[in-house]
């Protein structure tokens, strides 16, 4: 694992295909010209509107995304996460998939979404993921990169279950990913502080990117996209708004906090 720059894509994706895609190259491009040679987009990333539309068009969203995703690699010689993006199953429903391309174009990592938001909000607003998701059964692998080091793929809610990351953990991830559209109520008071805590308890580094802003009727997301060191510190942030979130994960870093705090070997129940 050598220091490299990574980033942290922030978006307001829409129902329209395309035009997400475009966003994202352009984000994509922002990033690179940055210096970025791991780039992540967030969940959602080609396609956020209403439940039916996302089944109704989810064949092409998957084509159209794993197409994007092994192109751009290969044209910006990057690798890419791509964070989220459905992907139809046999009843109806789809998957929700995280995709890590390299910079040949070939798939590296795959998880599909395990944990699935179905929650009541303060706000008013409900959010019945299950209805169209189909839960992911299969704990995500990790990646050894020569590169960018062992990478973990989570995605979102999965933030809240910690044991998913110490599962990551376990299996020997330096860097782990928590793509996300965050919504804006539990965001302002739970995001940063849920991405901290997963950094520090497993001493390892964030790169959570986002989506953020209004996307249709009454959705709207926290952003805040993010990179946190394993110390817990906040490298970059988007803030509120589409942007790219830029920081050096370096493993001379990962090394000292791992040496200062070695909780990671001090652990009684595994």
């Amino acid at each position: 694992m050598k220091s490299y720059l990574a980033a942290a894509i922030s978006m307001t994706s829409v129902p329209d295909l395309s035009k997400n895609l475009a966003q994202a190259e352009e984000l994509i491009d922002l990033a690179v010209r940055q210096g970025a040679e791991l780039v992540t987009l967030p969940e959602n990333f080609p396609f956020l509107g209403e439940e039916k539309e996302k089944i109704d068009q989810a064949e092409a969203i998957a084509t159209e995304s794993e197409k994007f995703l092994k192109t751009t690699a290969q044209k910006f010689q990057i690798t890419i996460l791509g964070g989220g993006y459905p992907v139809p199953t046999k009843d109806g429903k789809v998957y929700n998939v995280a995709s890590l391309i390299d910079s040949n174009g070939k798939e590296v990592g795959r998880y599909e979404k395990a944990h699935l938001f179905d929650v009541n909000l303060p706000d008013g607003n409900t959010y019945r993921e299950s209805n169209t998701v189909k839960a992911g059964v299969k704990l995500p692998s990790v990646y050894s990169s020569k590169d960018y080091g062992n990478l973990g793929i989570s995605v979102c809610y999965d933030v809240r279950f910690p044991e998913l990351y110490r599962h990551l953990s376990n299996a020997g991830a330096e860097v782990i990913f928590v793509p996300a559209a965050f919504t804006a109520y539990t965001g302002k008071d739970h995001w940063q502080v849920l991405l901290q805590a997963r950094a520090i308890e497993n001493s390892c580094y964030i790169i959570a990117p986002a989506q953020t802003g209004n996307h249709y009727g009454r959705r709207q997301t926290h952003g805040h996209a993010m990179i946190v060191d394993p110390w817990g510190l906040i490298l970059a942030d988007t803030e509120d708004k589409p942007g790219v979130a830029i920081a050096e994960i370096n493993p001379s870093r990962l090394e000292q906090v791992r040496r200062q705090m070695p909780s990671l070997q001090h652990r009684v129940f595994t």
